[in-house]
């Protein structure tokens, strides 16, 4: 059944919002662990220790591609909506579950084993949200509109990142002091990040079905297996290369960046966010430019774009960030390297869902994307850390560059999607 504007415009709506509350969940994990680690992890225990630093901060990279393969099967077989509706459902158990368990004085060695079972779930979440709505947002959209509607996924995921910020600093702020913070303030975000994912939920159960599900008349036994999915070999190592240099500038210019700023350009932690912030919020507003940019030119020529630029401009952009201690002249540097990624953010995803059929499209989509997350866009960090700590943190700029590099060749060499989707006749 042929849907309506308004129909499109909610099936979009509710298909994006999971990676506004995935990523939101990602940054106050990672913000309020300061507050929430001493409840988890007491000095002097061994076996918690090991816990923290091998478990829980990097089981939620280590579960993506578990679950992009996983939600990516189920999607390919039951349907995009459901799908989507339970990806949501597990951020929010994942939320509630920290927010709600007894520290390590309560109840011992349980409450980091439960913590880090927390993670896992939400990595599961994280691994099958990118595919599943990748895919459902490409499918929903008409031809026309396909790469505007698509860039959607990454206003929300961006959105998300703004929104931890905005309740990290009115609960420092505004609401709550120190102690509190430490105390049970802490739990509030966690909380918060449920509600946003049963209210996301709700919206995807009201969603309809894509069409190209619908009409992929092909049995479950061809739909979403590894198997099928070996079928298409240079689709799949396309999906690695073209993600491997855009996660890792992904990364290094959104994620990384405060820490950046203050370990390296040396400006203040309130400053560095709030200049995290105002770059976030610009980069949100250009994704949908883009994304109507590729409607009229193409794919292709945006990837190449960022991938030529990416590849020339990140040293020096980041040799000069490094210097510098103007915050408008931070905020300018950082903006350049953030116009440049958004030729490959606004449209990565309607180009890896262009490249599949859908009986192996959510799958296809999900499973190498995460992949590749996980080997380079979630170490960036430590490699970065790792080149400072050694003293060779200029190493890290050229490494960045050089995996943008890497990229470009699978930018120059493929089709442009918009022109060959497997999207298309279905």
């Amino acid at each position: 059944m042929e849907q309506t504007t308004t129909g499109r415009i909610r099936s979009i709506i509710g298909g994006s919002l999971g990676n506004l509350v995935e990523w939101y969940d990602f940054y106050i994990f990672s913000a309020f662990s300061l507050y929430f680690a001493h409840s988890f992890f007491p000095n002097g225990n061994p076996v918690v220790e090991l816990l923290n630093t091998s478990g829980v901060f990097a089981i939620g990279f280590l579960m993506r591609p578990i679950g992009g393969w996983l939600m990516g099967t189920f999607a390919d077989k039951k349907g995009r909506k459901k799908a989507l509706t339970y990806s949501v459902l597990l951020m929010s158990l994942g939320s509630l579950v920290i927010a709600i368990t007894p520290g390590y004085k309560q109840i011992g060695i349980a409450a980091p084993i439960i913590l880090l079972i927390a993670r896992m779930v939400q990595g599961l979440s994280v691994g099958g949200e990118y595919g599943t709505s990748a895919t459902y947002l490409s499918e929903i959209a008409t031809k026309k509109h396909r790469g505007f509607y698509s860039s959607f996924q990454y206003v929300t995921l961006i959105m998300g990142q703004l929104v931890a910020l905005g309740v990290l600093v009115l609960l420092q702020r505004v609401f709550l002091t120190e102690h509190q913070l430490h105390d049970w303030g802490w739990r509030i975000p966690f909380c918060i990040g449920a509600v946003l994912a049963i209210i996301t939920m709700y919206l995807r159960r009201s969603l309809q079905e894509s069409a190209s599900f619908v009409k992929d008349g092909k049995p479950a036994a061809h739909k979403g297996t590894i198997k099928e999915l070996a079928k298409h070999p240079r689709a799949v190592f396309t999906v690695i290369g073209l993600t491997l240099g855009g996660t890792v500038a992904f990364y290094t210019f959104t994620t990384y960046m405060v820490k950046f700023l203050v370990n390296t350009s040396g400006f203040s932690n309130s400053t560095a966010t709030l200049i995290s912030a105002l770059t976030l919020l610009v980069f949100m507003l250009l994704q949908p430019l883009f994304g109507l940019l590729s409607d009229k030119i193409g794919r292709k020529p945006l990837l190449v774009s960022f991938g030529i630029l990416g590849a020339i401009a990140t040293v020096p952009i980041l040799m000069l960030l490094s210097g510098t201690k103007d915050e408008w002249v931070a905020f300018a540097l950082i903006m350049c390297a953030l116009i440049i990624l958004s030729g490959y953010t606004s449209i990565n995803a309607v180009v890896k869902a262009e490249l599949f059929p859908a009986n192996i499209r959510a799958l296809g989509v999900g499973f190498p994307y995460a992949i590749a997350v996980s080997l380079f866009g979630g170490t960036a960090e430590y490699i970065a850390l790792s080149f400072k700590k050694a003293g060779h943190q200029q190493w890290f700029y050229w490494y960045v560059a050089g995996c943008v590099a890497v990229s470009l060749v699978i930018y120059i060499t493929m089709l442009d999607t918009r022109k060959h989707s497997k999207i298309e006749g279905e």
